[in-house]
């Protein structure tokens, strides 16, 4: 299991237990029983420790995993569950958005359209892919790919990982809510298989442009939420102190997903998250799309388009007690 360089705030306390345990191992022991004994001692505490951090985890700190800079990006995945990958370029009338990934490739030998968010791995990469949020030439460079996919009978997979959409004044000048509405409108209506699946952050309409379809895959400590908690404690308390209070109250989190009928199914990650042990998380997500596309394959167009219109007006329905 990797140790990340990155460390969050609540784990701390696990980190400098760690950290003592490793100075202690580099000590012979071997002609002090008792000291080697406290190294035992310590190694079951921390096990102990860690199997309590990472089992009674907040929304919040939920959050700031789906947040680690080191978690696998939408990259890492295209490179290990698929083969064959060609990007398409361009939205044929501005330019090319680095901030989304869009394109062909293999999974598992079928052939398939991939969207994805796309943020960077060092300072330079994210300022140019605008640490994932998109512009509007993004969304409709993705809205080429989906008309792709609907035109050669192409199952449409996407992952999610992004704060929102760009809110830049440029970004509105260009059509930013206008391109985010025809993704929709298109991604409603797409006669074709569509599997989403939430690998970080979900934010918004940015996430949620190219976010839903017949299925949606969460992995364990990804989020999916109509506004980001610090966005929501702005609006609520008129300050952004109160982001764990309103993660809570937003029920964003995968599990809380799947309760509400939001979401398909979760899929667990490592104690710790996904950047502690990737290749287990790329194992279960290829399982778990592999299922997704054998259900959905073979499907007829009309009743998939009728089953996701029913999907869709199901979300947000709820029953008061009496």
């Amino acid at each position: 299991m990797v140790r990340p360089k990155f460390v969050m705030e609540f784990e701390r306390p696990l980190v400098e237990l760690e950290s003592k345990l490793t100075e202690l191992k580099r000590v012979d022991v071997s002609a002090n029983p008792e000291l080697a004994a406290e190294i035992d001692a310590l190694a079951a505490q921390l096990e102990i420790l860690r199997v309590q951090t990472y089992a009674e985890l907040t929304p919040w700190e939920r959050v700031q995993i789906a947040r680690h800079p080191e978690r696998p990006k939408t990259q890492n995945f295209l490179d290990s569950m698929f083969t064959d990958v060609l990007e398409l370029h361009g939205d044929r009338a501005y330019g090319d958005d680095e901030a989304i990934f869009a394109g062909l490739a293999t999974f598992d030998g079928t052939r398939c359209a991939v969207l994805g968010h796309r943020k960077g791995t060092n300072t330079r990469e994210n300022v140019a892919r605008n640490f994932g949020s998109p512009h509007p030439e993004g969304y409709r460079k993705a809205m080429r790919v989906m008309k792709l996919a609907e035109k050669a009978g192409l199952p449409l997979v996407t992952f999610l990982d992004t704060a929102g959409a760009y809110p830049g004044i440029e970004a509105e000048e260009r059509g930013q809510a206008w391109a985010i509405a025809e993704s929709l409108a298109m991604l409603s209506a797409l006669r074709t298989p569509v599997i989403a699946i939430g690998i970080g952050e979900g934010g918004s309409g940015g996430a949620l442009a190219i976010g839903f379809g017949d299925r949606l895959l969460m992995l364990e400590n990804a989020y999916y939420s109509v506004i980001s908690p610090e966005m929501c404690s702005t609006i609520l308390y008129k300050d952004s102190a109160h982001a764990e209070d309103s993660a809570r109250g937003l029920r964003l989190t995968a599990a809380d997903l799947v309760e509400l009928g939001i979401a398909d199914m979760v899929v667990p990650e490592p104690l710790g998250g996904a950047h502690r042990d990737p290749s287990v998380v790329y194992a279960a997500l290829a399982g778990a799309l592999d299922a997704a596309l054998g259900e959905l394959t073979g499907t007829n167009t009309d009743e998939l388009v009728s089953a996701r219109y029913e999907r869709l007006r199901r979300i947000g329905v709820f029953t008061e007690g009496a």
